[in-house]
């Protein structure tokens, strides 16, 4: 019989780069602007009536941000829920690290 050889490719560390999305970084910058967005509800302890109501959003689209499913929501609308939940947003725009050949946008959260 036969053996069969299996190879192992290394990615990149961005799951949607190595998927080959083309708007691979938009779709990471969402991804990390959902889950501080789901840190803060659970923090505070808010219903998804709630947080709809905040929001100004149906219940039904609250609970698609819950569940990471982010096609209805942009980058710039998830940071105007952050600020609804009394968080200020800060962007910094600093000289691209030599390691990143496309630059990176990442989100950072202050204690």
């Amino acid at each position: 019989m036969a053996r069969k050889t299996e190879t192992v490719e290394v990615g990149t560390g961005d799951v949607f780069q190595d998927l080959g999305f083309a708007d691979a970084g938009e779709r990471k910058l969402r991804v990390q602007l959902a889950m501080r967005l789901n840190e803060l509800i659970k923090d505070r302890k808010l219903t998804q009536t709630r947080i709809a109501d905040i929001f100004g959003i149906p219940q039904p689209h609250v609970s698609e941000l819950r569940n990471f499913k982010l096609r209805r929501f942009s980058s710039e609308r998830m940071l105007h829920f952050i600020t609804l939940l009394d968080k200020d947003v800060e962007i910094i725009i600093r000289p691209k690290a030599a390691n990143h050949p496309a630059g990176l946008v990442s989100v950072l959260v202050a204690a």
